[in-house]
């Protein structure tokens, strides 16, 4: 049988190819005749010649707009190849990217020399959309005079795509475009022209414009359409005016599902969710189905009120319609679950969502963690960190970050300490960061172990030397009564964004109390728990006694109250001051009610209580014999 091999011309078509850097290799390889003929032959015979769509390609694939001019003219000299409307349009294309505009005009005057035709409809709305990116607003304009060059008049396409260029530049050049370059030529727009101008102006916020613009499409030829009324009621949802776009969706012929995407989202942002859940049974009932970011936000505010089981059946109704559903819509009821506390019902659904098929991530493993530990369910907490690991999610900072904090404020700081590490011999670690470390700070002076603190704050100076340093300062100032100083320091840590650990709170609340500014130590202590650092009894008991020495009692008592109900356990200490300041009033029946109080607590009034109080009886005793 005789073999046939590739011609010579392709062999070199294909050298040319190598000289010009393009990965494309020949084997020469013998094939038979049979199989050249055979319709079935999976070999099909070689052509010397390429394709059009070939050479575009290649010009589209050079990096530089050199290669692709050399690339452009090398095809020219391929015998029997012409070039065609493709190969000129992915040159402009390469030579727009690359801003060669000067470039573009010589080789479009070659066209109908070369080809034996203008340039065609898809070249001059390339030429449009590079002068468009490159910002060359002006020049896109003249494209319109470069069509008519070539004995053409521009089309709609043409005009619409510079209309398009300048919207996003200009509204207004935008809108003197299209009444003189359109309008007064008879140019006759259509929905795309009425798109880009609704939608330049929405942009803007160029509301009544807008509805203006909605009045001449309605008594005008082209009317409406919903893409126009979608982006108006994007624009007034975005405005915060929900309750006129709702009014104008009732205009409209053809409501879609973005329709009922952007009014739900818009009453959501407003926190309406009475309007939200209509609009939404609304949206189910005619069968269009919100996207999944607009199921979330619906979730998020039912979960933000509290009414978890209500989100979780808007949940099972939108799987139910064959809707999607993401792990972010997931995680936001484990988080709502968390957050009245059932965390082990969120469980469940980190469970369920695997069943279905959607895996939990990161994020899902997070909340649960944070929920447990917030509601002292530590070893479950440690059980979900586990977890992770075997069913292959990676820790992150945030998953450290949140169960560190939870085992140092739950009282068990040494476990903390053991993930700290842990996060230390992670591969990012803590990427900077300093949050877990002043996490394990506040467990050893909640724990009262402030000689480990101090020591541990000192070994954090390798990893945060400025933060550190700035903290040693406020120590050793405060610990030299020198509370001007150690507050100018305090105040340069808050204006560069600093972070004071519990020990530099506590230090200048103490100072503070101790030179008599209790109302600065009061303020200072809000800051404290607003930053989530809770103090301990003694810094409490030191307020309350310093509210007493300046005759504040009532501030005194409200602080103690505050103390209990936010779980700081009240001891002897704590009542002290505030038995003797009441006593010392003479309001004895006041301070009585306040040792009935300790011994309800367990805690026992010592000896000076006692006295205290029977000291103001004989004194009212006395006064009244007197009398």
């Amino acid at each position: 049988m005789p073999e046939l091999f590739y011609s010579p011309k392709a062999f070199i078509f294909f050298s040319a190819l190598s000289k010009q850097r393009f990965l494309v290799t020949l084997h020469p390889k013998p094939i038979s005749s049979s199989s050249c003929s055979s319709p079935h032959s999976s070999t099909r015979p070689f052509s010397p010649v390429p394709t059009d769509q070939h050479v575009a390609h290649l010009i589209l694939d050079q990096k530089t707009p050199s290669l692709a001019l050399e690339t452009f003219e090398w095809a020219s000299k391929i015998p029997s190849f012409i070039h065609s409307q493709s190969t000129y349009r992915a040159l402009v294309h390469k030579l727009c990217a690359f801003r060669r505009f000067d470039t573009i005009q010589q080789l479009l005057d070659g066209m109908p020399s070369s080809i034996g035709s203008p340039p065609d409809e898809s070249i001059f709305l390339t030429i449009v959309r590079g002068l468009g990116r490159a910002r060359r607003i002006r020049e896109a304009i003249r494209v319109l005079d470069l069509v008519r060059k070539f004995g053409e008049e521009p089309s709609l396409k043409v005009y619409n795509s510079i209309l398009d260029v300048l919207m996003k530049e200009d509204i207004d050049l935008a809108r003197e475009f299209y009444r003189a370059k359109m309008m007064e030529r008879g140019v006759q727009g259509d929905e795309y022209t009425f798109g880009i101008l609704m939608k330049g102006l929405c942009l803007t916020n160029r509301i009544a414009d807008a509805f203006k613009l909605l009045q001449v499409m309605k008594s005008g030829v082209v009317k409406p359409n919903t893409v126009i009324y979608n982006t108006l009621l994007h624009a007034l949802c975005r405005n915060s005016k929900v309750g006129r776009a709702r009014s104008l969706m009732n205009e409209m012929e053809e409501p879609n599902d973005v329709t009922f995407n952007i009014l739900i989202s818009g009453y959501c942002n407003e926190e309406k969710l009475v309007q939200a859940l209509v609009l939404l049974e609304k949206s189910l009932r005619l069968g269009f189905i919100p996207d999944v970011v607009t199921v979330t936000k619906v979730l998020q505010l039912l979960c933000s009120l509290g009414r978890v089981m209500e989100a979780v059946d808007v949940l099972e109704r939108v799987e139910n319609k064959g809707g999607p559903v993401d792990v972010v819509a997931y995680n936001t009821l484990v988080k709502g679950f968390c957050g009245i506390g059932k965390v082990k019902v969120g469980h469940r659904l980190l469970e369920e969502m695997e069943r279905k098929g959607c895996l939990p991530n990161a994020d899902t493993y997070n909340l649960l963690i944070s929920g447990f530990c917030d509601s002292g369910m530590m070893d479950l907490a440690l059980d979900i960190f586990n977890d992770m690991k075997t069913d292959g999610v990676s820790w992150n900072f945030a998953t450290f970050d949140a169960l560190i904090r939870g085992l140092c404020f739950g009282g068990r700081t040494d476990d903390g300490f053991e993930i700290l590490e842990l996060m230390e011999e992670n591969r990012n670690g803590s990427g900077g960061r300093i949050n877990p470390y002043n996490s394990v700070l506040y467990g050893l002076y909640k724990e009262n172990r402030m000689n480990e603190a101090l020591e541990f704050l000192i070994k954090m100076e390798r990893l945060f030397p400025r933060a550190v340093d700035g903290c040693l300062k406020i120590l050793g100032f405060c610990h030299e009564g020198r509370s001007g100083d150690a507050k100018i320091v305090y105040d340069q840590m808050i204006g560069e964004g600093g972070f004071p650990n519990v020990l530099v709170y506590d230090s200048l609340i103490h100072l503070l109390n101790r030179e008599g500014n209790v109302r600065s130590a009061f303020e200072l202590m809000n800051e404290m728990i607003g930053r989530g650092y809770f103090p301990v009894a003694s810094t409490f008991n030191a307020l309350i006694s310093g509210f007493c020495r300046h005759g504040k009692i009532g501030s005194a008592l409200k602080l103690m109250e505050d103390a209990i109900k936010r779980g700081c356990g009240p001891n002897a200490e704590s009542y002290r001051p505030l038995v003797d300041a009441f006593c010392g009033k003479g309001e004895h029946d006041m301070g009585f009610k306040l040792l009935l109080q300790m011994v309800e607590m367990g805690i026992a009034p010592d000896r000076s209580m006692w006295n205290a109080l029977l000291l103001s009886f004989s004194r009212e005793a006395t006064s009244s014999t007197k009398d």
